[in-house]
């Protein structure tokens, strides 16, 4: 019996997508092999690499002055070929929102001049700062942002007001809800949240800003070299380009993005709700800034949260445990997850209260 799976990555896949790969897992496409076994350079993988990339662009109307990448080492890897690719003044601005939006300032400090524009961190990032009174310095070369923060449960709702490029990191919300790529200089994300196994991370880069890379930039992260040979230039992770392929057909399928974000509004509004109108549980994030793909919640104690989490697994709702920065659980409502399962983890926090007051 398959659980629902809340957790924040690598997380859920859509069950019509896995039960695809595994009829193809033995034979892809007639070639009398699995895609894990055949070369990136034949006509098969091509064609997947290549569909997998046109139906992004269109999922996401991705203008064609840009670039989509296909590249290795998470999203965690882009902290650093950020800077190494966008810098020409050596200087840019970071917004701190979480530990990933931190862990992107401090290894930008590696390579050049970064600043702080705003932090909320002393609130322990329960909210994001107001766009409209961040400035930011004169002459920098880009702003970082993370959309959606996936240990903390916010996201942005505005973007910052600069003329300054505006880089974000889109790991856990991709695909979840509309946004204007043309705002954006540069998008990257991790796709084992919501599009695939660990193993591909998605870069969709403007095109001007391509081209002048750090003299230091290893040529992995270049991403001229990237463009240039259509994500190829080494073995890509080719089963995780499938899969992406596959969850992106579902998705044109549902309906596309605005068909998903009304879906994905639907379930956390259910969940808010039910935490809102709790005296029980409490979700701390300023509601303005409330994610729609990570949910943080507490019970009145840790030792209650110990025992929800593994009441909640014998139950068959698995990964709720908070992380270790917060506590507490966090459901975690990809894409992938029906409203069936979040209606179930309601179902359940219900008859926890009932029998914890």
């Amino acid at each position: 019996m398959r659980v629902y799976n809340f957790a924040a990555g690598p997380s859920t896949l859509p069950l019509p997508v896995l039960e695809q790969a595994q009829k193809e897992l033995l034979d892809f496409n007639g070639t009398g092999m699995s895609i894990i076994e055949m070369s990136h350079r034949g006509k098969p993988f091509m064609a997947v690499n290549a569909e997998a990339q046109a139906l992004l662009r269109e999922l996401m109307n991705i203008p064609e002055n840009y670039s989509v990448l296909f590249v290795q080492g998470g999203a965690s890897q882009q902290f650093a070929a950020v800077p190494l690719n966008l810098l020409k003044n050596g200087k840019a601005d970071y917004i701190l929102t979480g530990n990933f939006a931190s862990k992107a300032y401090e290894e930008g400090l590696k390579y050049g001049d970064m600043a702080i524009a705003a932090s909320s961190k002393e609130d322990k990032y329960t909210y994001i700062p107001d766009m409209d009174k961040v400035t930011f310095r004169e002459g920098i070369d880009y702003v970082h942002t993370t959309y959606n923060n996936t240990i903390f449960g916010t996201r942005y709702t505005s973007l910052p007001k600069t003329d300054a490029t505006i880089v974000s990191d889109m790991s856990s919300c991709i695909l979840s809800e509309e946004v204007d790529v043309s705002k954006f200089g540069l998008i990257y994300a991790g796709a084992q949240k919501n599009i695939a196994p660990a193993g591909l991370t998605i870069v969709i880069v403007r095109k001007d800003l391509i081209g002048n890379a750090s003299p230091i930039c290893p040529t992995m992260l270049n991403y001229a070299i990237q463009d240039k040979n259509d994500s190829l230039y080494n073995t890509p992770p080719c089963f995780p380009i499938y899969m992406s392929l596959l969850v992106f057909r579902w998705l044109k399928e549902l309906g596309g993005v605005k068909a998903m974000q009304k879906i994905n509004e639907e379930k956390a509004a259910l969940l808010y709700d039910f935490i809102d109108n709790s005296s029980f549980y409490t979700n701390k994030v300023a509601v303005k800034d409330r994610s729609i793909m990570n949910v943080p919640f507490v019970s009145p104690s840790e030792e209650l949260d110990a025992k929800f989490v593994a009441e909640a697994t014998k139950a068959g709702l698995v990964s709720l445990k908070g992380h270790r920065v917060t506590g507490g659980m966090r459901a975690s409502i990809y894409n992938a997850m029906p409203i069936e399962g979040v209606k179930a983890l309601i179902d359940f926090m219900k008859k926890f209260e009932l029998e914890n007051k």
